[in-house]
């Protein structure tokens, strides 16, 4: 284990309103046997880079303060994908042993059911055992969302039907007590489908509405209602930002129309200089892949409209901090947040997808808005996005910024796909050093067995009825109360045929498609990899091969669809 205080980030303006010293010890003393509240926070398809605390230019203080305040993690792991992270992350299991190896269709194998299975239980199940109060607000994705033959007047809220997937697998019917959120995975930010209050739908939102501040107010409501009782809650607030379509408010847009003018190379030598001034990586002094993109921003034709499509990308995550601090305030209002774990992440990497070349009017995505307005997916990016008129997101070029230093994106097993931020804050809680950035490597897993222990409940063999599979992940309580903990002996990932396996001493194998070989990277010295060892060492890429194939026959890889 090797952990660093960083260097001190220019935020005066972040300092936590805690009160005088003595008063902040005597409520130390307080909470310190007491079972501490838990409020996970998952962003969708933000990049490495994105926040202010990992060198980007976003402006984020609620975050950045609970950097400095806290812990971050830079090599923490999800499983790729939105539905595939959820599953795992609710579960501590591998998202092939969940039931969501792919997506939310059900392809009839074990592996891959489209929803969650019954093979486990969620922390919600698990710590409203044990007598928390549970809450879940934002994106759920995690049951299977059959297609009906008026799909796309439904996309329009023109029809309406009592639920948008099987309710027995809403989060009511997973150990939520309570849920306001959409069921499926990509949404309007203005006048969001399947949006859902416990398990009946929201059939209409006011004027003015917009996702990631309802989903905030919510969270706010929650947290001042848990904190009327003595029992400790669970809450877990999935933000739908910053996944396309790009949907942001004009004033928060406003803030930066002029900083992504200078084009996505000045931007991505920026976040790197910010991130080795940061520490970032503190083992390793030069980690910048090299552009994944040929293009020059000074002959790019559509300079404006990628300038304001990333501004949109800003806008939305700077939203979704604002919504944060909104949340901060109601723990300390509440007097909650000295005992609370506060755990933030991302889902997986910045996305590459084109969504304007997609299909309107199919599975998640309208063609339409409430009132019979068509919705313009840019293709020639005739109009610019940000409004609810439009549907459109990054691409490639801007996704490889997001994902600053790494190569690669969502859906790739490369660390710019799988590889994203995590911020831990307990200020009872942790005892190394605030600020200190750790290199252990984690993975979504864990969150599960960290909830485990800190809940003093128990992890069931059994539950209603199901045998559960014995939890995947290792809690981070260790590390954040020693900095060390034994960690994974190998890591497995998959998606599509994408492949990657991880061991305990830095070298990652990946097979980028069903017909590749597989390629070596010591990420010991090779964060970026850019260098592939595979014809040098092919002894350790067969025993990984190995090792891999294992862990796909034990977690429901395989068999795999054709």
């Amino acid at each position: 284990m090797n952990v660093k205080l960083t260097t001190t980030l220019p935020l005066a303006t972040l300092t936590l309103i805690t009160g005088a010293c003595n008063s902040v010890e005597k409520q130390r003393e307080e909470v310190k046997n007491v079972r501490p509240n838990i409020l996970l926070i998952l962003a969708d398809d933000m990049g490495y880079s994105d926040l202010g605390c990992y060198g980007g230019e976003i402006h984020t203080p609620n975050l950045d303060r609970l950097a400095q305040n806290g812990v971050r993690f830079n090599r923490f792991y999800n499983a790729g994908r939105s539905c595939p992270t959820r599953a795992s992350l609710l579960t501590g299991l591998y998202p092939h042993q969940a039931g969501i190896g792919r997506m939310t269709f059900d392809d009839h194998l074990p592996g891959y059911r489209g929803t969650m299975t019954h093979n486990g239980v969620t922390i919600a199940e698990a710590l409203g055992t044990a007598g928390y109060q549970t809450g879940m607000i934002g994106k759920w994705h995690v049951a299977e969302t059959p297609l009906r033959p008026d799909q796309r007047e439904w996309l329009a809220h023109q029809v309406q039907y009592d639920e948008f997937a099987p309710k027995e697998n809403y989060p009511t019917h997973r150990g939520f007590d309570d849920f306001y959120g959409t069921i499926y995975g990509v949404v309007d930010y203005f006048d969001p489908f399947s949006l859902v209050n416990g398990e009946d739908p929201v059939k209409e939102v006011p004027e003015g509405y917009y996702s990631t501040i309802a989903l905030s107010d919510s969270a706010v409501s929650y947290i001042h209602r848990y904190s009327k009782s003595e029992n400790p809650f669970f809450m877990y607030l999935a933000y739908h930002s910053p996944h396309w379509p790009l949907h942001a408010l004009e004033e928060d847009i406003k803030k930066y129309e002029d900083v992504y003018k200078v084009g996505w190379e000045a931007i991505r030598d920026a976040r790197y200089k910010r991130m080795k001034e940061r520490d970032i990586f503190n083992d390793q002094s030069e980690f910048l892949s090299v552009r994944q993109s040929a293009k020059e921003w000074e002959i790019n034709p559509d300079r404006e409209w990628d300038a304001h499509a990333m501004a949109v990308h800003a806008a939305m995550i700077d939203r979704m901090d604002q919504g944060i601090g909104k949340v901060l305030k109601a723990l300390e209002e509440s007097g909650k947040l000295e005992n609370t774990l506060i755990l933030f992440m991302s889902d997986n990497g910045c996305s590459p997808e084109i969504c304007q070349n997609y299909s309107p009017g199919e599975n998640d995505r309208p063609d339409k808005m409430r009132d019979g307005t068509p919705i313009i997916y840019p293709k020639k990016k005739e109009v610019l996005p940000g409004p609810e008129t439009t549907y459109a997101s990054l691409g490639p070029e801007w996704a490889n910024v997001a994902n600053t230093p790494f190569r690669f994106w969502k859906a790739k097993m490369y660390e710019g796909g799988i590889c994203t931020p995590m911020i831990t804050h307990w200020p009872a809680g942790i005892k190394i050093e605030k600020g200190t950035i750790c290199n252990d490597v984690c993975h979504i897993i864990d969150i599960m067995a960290t909830c485990i222990e800190l809940s003093e409940s128990e992890y069931p063999k059994n539950y209603k009825g199901n045998t559960i599979l014995p939890v995947e992940g290792k809690s981070l309580v260790p590390i954040l109360q020693t900095g060390k903990r034994e960690g994974h002996k190998i890591i497995g990932f998959e998606h599509f045929n994408e492949k990657a396996l991880m061991s305990d001493d830095g070298w990652k194998i990946v097979r980028p498609g069903k017909n590749a070989s597989w390629e070596l990277y010591n990420l010991n010295t090779d964060r970026s990899e850019q260098h592939d060892l595979a014809d040098k060492y092919p002894d350790r890429v067969a025993q990984m091969d190995k090792q891999y194939e294992d862990w796909a026959k034990r977690t429901l890889v395989v068999p795999a669809p054709e």
